[in-house]
């Protein structure tokens, strides 16, 4: 369904509750949400729900569309299925989490790692905003409309929309790598020149990414609003087994402590060759996914009239966030590059630039993957369908479940991963090319971003909402907000700062801006849907950060415990997690039930109920 046109163009009219259909599934927080991928929990897998009634009659010369009846699990089903797809991000995430530790011990987070790191920042901040962005805020709403209300349900648009973005990511993908050597200056600058050669030759490979990352995004949208999200989870553990392949084998034949001047040109072409290759595997893999739902492609560029303009205008803001995102990793980036070559000119010998960042920002993901994108992906089609039906009790009660849901795993786990980062960082990276100072920078960047977890979530909670009302001008507004937060208290970290610590000043300043997106996003969603379920989440936070109160004062007993009696070393880096986490969860659990925090009751049905299987 097309929304009013902004141009005075005539659209569809909007439906409204007494005529669109409505989408009949439980609403979050009754169930739970998923990630890009499982399976959705109330309906025929590869079928969006219709409402009761007759079907649709096919229009004429379009593909019929199959008539699966609707399921019903009750009011556990979204729960049910977040626990099920958690599992599913979980095996991408920690996947993820060991190509990472093996990547870092092959290059490192030195000179050679900078220039791998920043010629895989393009594609990088890609793959989050395609997937995790444009796709979330653009294309799943519209794709969801238009098969509810397309009678081909929809399969004309996709072909359109599938036909025109493999177009135009070929475009940009062929003018990025030909364009290699600009890009690298503009992120590393400050680079020492044989550095600067190696980041332009890695991107030559890198690049490429480009055009699989975003044919990757949007195959995993056209299989979310098919409720078939499995493919898009698991597809990435294929990519990230690749990758430690390749990482594996670039540090069995080149060996660790390698340098922009010790490295060789095949060396090169193994690591860059085979990360693509990764990405590559990975979109082919969903292609099959879609395939095996019964799609078949068929080639159109016939756009007119086909409402793809009204999803183009929606995408313009998206863009402009995408800019407004990609400035502040322009900045970050930049900054932390200059950091990293400064502190190993003056002699300090310890990587802290763009590489321990990126690092350190992938164990900060781990949580927040795990726990809320396994609720804010099915999430996401189901607001969708309330914000189209102008049902605003429905999201914002979607929203308010979702984020209590979410809080009372994230809260805890903020602290305790704040209070063992560096111990945890040692463990995890201190191999190959990272020693155990790398690793302590490492740790101390997570440090800082793990407190800012709860905040960060809240903030992707809440974009998600002005994404289901089909209304990215707004985030992109706020985006602008954000930047100015980040790029402010990067430049002062830089200036103030010391080269080694350059980096945990700009985490800070990245943290803190979701924190001032949050405050000004609230009150603008409060007003649009006449609340946020404010008493209620407010009331849950503040519950959580009291019951929270007594692990950390357990966490940090267990450090001086042993840091005064069994000191630096590998039962530290392995005790110290240990104890302080088991001991903090229980304390945690303890005084969540005192507090009388009701999502700790919702949390124990779910697990009974995945023991009873």
């Amino acid at each position: 369904m097309v929304t009013e046109s902004p141009n005075g163009e005539e659209q569809p009219p909007r439906y409204s509750p007494r005529h669109s259909k409505h989408f009949d599934g439980p609403l979050p927080g009754d169930s739970a949400t998923r990630p890009y991928s499982g399976s959705a929990p109330s309906y025929e897998e590869g079928e969006f729900p219709e409402s009761a009634g007759a079907p649709r009659d096919p229009a004429p010369g379009a593909e019929p569309v199959a008539d699966k009846p609707a399921t019903d699990e009750g009011s556990g089903g979204m729960m049910r299925s977040s626990a099920i797809m958690a599992v599913g991000t979980m095996a991408s995430r920690l996947t993820g989490f060991a190509r990472t530790i093996v990547l870092a011990a092959a290059i490192g987070t030195h000179l050679l790692g900078d220039a791998y790191h920043t010629a895989h920042t393009i594609p990088f901040i890609l793959n989050d905003l395609l997937i995790g962005g444009l796709m979330a805020s653009v294309v799943i709403p519209f794709l969801v409309k238009r098969r509810k209300n397309d009678l081909d349900g929809g399969k004309a648009t996709e072909d359109r929309l599938f036909t025109s973005m493999a177009l135009a990511l070929l475009a940009v993908t062929t003018v990025a790598i030909l364009a290699a050597e600009g890009l690298i200056w503009l992120y590393g600058s400050r680079f020492t020149p044989l550095q600067f050669e190696t980041s332009v030759y890695l991107a030559r490979f890198l690049l490429s990414q480009i055009f699989f990352v975003g044919l990757s995004g949007l195959l995993s949208a056209m299989l979310n609003t098919r409720n078939k999200f499995g493919a898009a989870v698991w597809a990435p553990v294929l990519n990230n087994v690749i990758i430690m392949c390749v990482a594996g084998l670039f540090l069995a034949v080149a060996g660790p402590g390698k340098t922009p001047d010790t490295v060789t040109g095949a060396e090169l072409t193994l690591l860059g060759a085979g990360t693509a290759a990764g990405m590559a595997i990975q979109a082919l893999v969903l292609f099959i996914a879609l395939s095996r739902t019964g799609y078949r492609w068929r080639p159109r560029l016939d756009l007119r009239g086909s409402g793809l303009g009204e999803a183009l205008r929606t995408a313009g803001w998206m863009m402009l966030y995408t800019l407004l995102t990609q400035a502040g990793l322009w900045i970050t980036t930049n900054i932390a590059n200059a950091a990293n070559v400064a502190s190993i000119e003056e002699g300090l010998d310890v990587g802290a630039g763009i590489s321990a960042y990126n690092l350190a920002y992938q164990l900060f993901q781990l949580p927040y993957a795990i726990i809320a994108v396994s609720l804010i992906t099915v999430l996401l089609p189901r607001m969708s369908a309330h914000a189209d039906d102008r049902n605003w009790d429905a999201v914002r009660s979607d929203f308010s479940r979702t984020l209590r849901i979410s809080a009372f795993v994230l809260v805890p786990t903020a602290f305790a991963v704040a209070m063992f980062a560096e111990p945890l960082s040692v463990l995890a990276f201190a191999r190959g090319s990272v020693s155990v100072a790398d690793a302590s920078a490492i740790g101390q960047i997570l440090a800082v971003m793990s407190l800012g977890l709860v905040p960060f979530t809240v903030f992707q909670l809440m974009l998600r909402v002005f994404f289901a009302m089909g209304d990215t001008k707004t985030p992109a507004l706020i985006g602008g907000a954000n930047l100015a937060v980040h790029s402010a208290l990067a430049f002062v970290a830089y200036l103030l700062l010391p080269p080694n610590m350059v980096v945990v000043g700009v985490a800070s300043g990245f943290m803190l801006s979701f924190l001032s997106g949050l405050t000004i996003a609230g009150q603008v969603i409060s007003r649009r849907i006449g609340g946020l379920d404010g008493k209620h989440v407010l009331g849950t936070l503040l519950r959580l950060h009291l019951a929270v109160i007594p692990s950390i004062a357990a966490g940090f007993g267990v450090l001086w415990f042993f840091d005064a009696y069994v000191g630096p070393g590998p039962f530290t880096y392995v005790g110290a997690p240990l104890v302080g986490c088991v001991a903090g969860a229980l304390l945690f659990l303890v005084s969540a039930r005192v507090l009388r925090v009701p999502e700790l009751s919702a949390a124990v049905e779910l697990i009974r109920g995945r023991l009873r299987r």
